[in-house]
């Protein structure tokens, strides 16, 4: 079904523009033109399906949900619903505040904040269609492990005094959980807008982020990747981790620079160390948690974010090796 894009790619690139396919700029162009289209579409289609489904699941529901729970069952569940519900940088500061003056730990509600912006279904789906399901499962369990151990660390070493105080004080309000009744053609118009609205959000991510492959795929040589960030450097993992640090994407926009990392030779566990990196540790987050969270606490987050993923790259470096 997907090899329409790369007819697509073959004639806008060879026919209409007449770029030499021998040349790294016909190889560059194809594949900005192809992977574009693959997941504009792919990302239309399947936020429209997943958001008519997550139209049952609010930012209430899940608060709710997570209220009162055992710890180890509000953990697993914490990591669950980050990996399978929209929320991203944006949300941080209503849904923390939401869950603790609700009385949800602390530990609990960050699970949850950690794993969301960096796993999601969508983006799960397009890793397993350009790079393989062996990796897309890797980046699935290893992102939702690491939310429910950072969740786990902060909650045993009651680190709530590195939490702004008036995010305690905030009162919400009481009573059962009571969402109206909404209409099948109303689910499925809240889909089409929440995919407008991701759309209008990533769409500049998503064309750098191929930018960036295509450049990659077309102009740097895979020697040059064996090379300097092969296994043999043992510097590799923590380079791409602080590299990807400023480089801050959606997860969608991250999916063709990887393709092409791999594609040229780069390890798994390096990849997915930037990857991680450059979903989960971004500026802007930090910015925005600023609000609630002490200096002390941000440090703490970015630090066990970062020994984390490095971690994980040297881990899956040697299991892949």
């Amino acid at each position: 079904m997907l090899e329409i894009f790369t007819a697509l790619a073959d004639a806008v690139t060879y026919d209409l523009l007449r770029v030499d396919s021998q040349t790294r700029l016909g190889e560059a162009v194809h594949f900005f033109i192809e992977d574009t289209a693959k997941i504009f579409f792919l990302l239309t289609f399947l936020m429209l399906i997943v958001g008519f489904l997550r139209s049952w699941v609010s930012p209430e529901k899940v608060r709710y949900w997570l209220e009162g729970k055992p710890k180890m069952i509000a953990y697993a569940l914490a990591v669950i619903l980050g990996a399978v519900t929209p929320f991203c940088s944006c949300s941080s500061i209503p849904l923390f505040i939401a869950f603790l003056s609700s009385g949800i730990p602390l530990g609990v509600t960050m699970a949850f904040l950690i794993t969301s912006p960096m796993v999601n279904e969508v983006a799960a789906i397009l890793f397993g269609e350009a790079i393989g399901w062996h990796f897309t499962l890797a980046y699935v369990v290893v992102g939702m492990a690491t939310g429910m151990v950072g969740g786990m660390f902060i909650d045993g070493l009651k680190l709530e005094k590195w939490v702004e105080p008036f995010v305690f004080q905030v009162k919400r309000a009481d009573g059962e959980l009571n969402e109206p009744q909404i209409t099948i053609k109303k689910r499925f118009s809240h889909a089409w807008d929440e995919t407008v609205d991701i759309l209008k959000r990533v769409w500049l991510y998503v064309l750098i982020g191929v930018g960036v492959g295509a450049g990659i795929h077309g102009f740097v040589p895979q020697e040059w990747f064996i090379t300097h960030a092969g296994t043999d450097n043992v510097f590799a993992v923590p380079l791409a981790v602080l590299m990807a640090v400023p480089l801050y994407s959606n997860v969608t926009g991250v999916v063709p620079v990887a393709e092409v990392l791999m594609e040229k030779g780069l390890p798994v566990g390096t990849t997915l160390a930037f990857i991680m990196s450059t979903v989960a540790i971004s500026l802007p987050e930090i910015v925005i948690l600023r609000k609630v969270l002490k200096p002390p606490m941000l440090v703490f987050f970015i630090v066990y974010l970062a020994l984390a993923f490095i971690i994980v790259g040297y881990g899956f470096n040697w299991l892949y090796q």
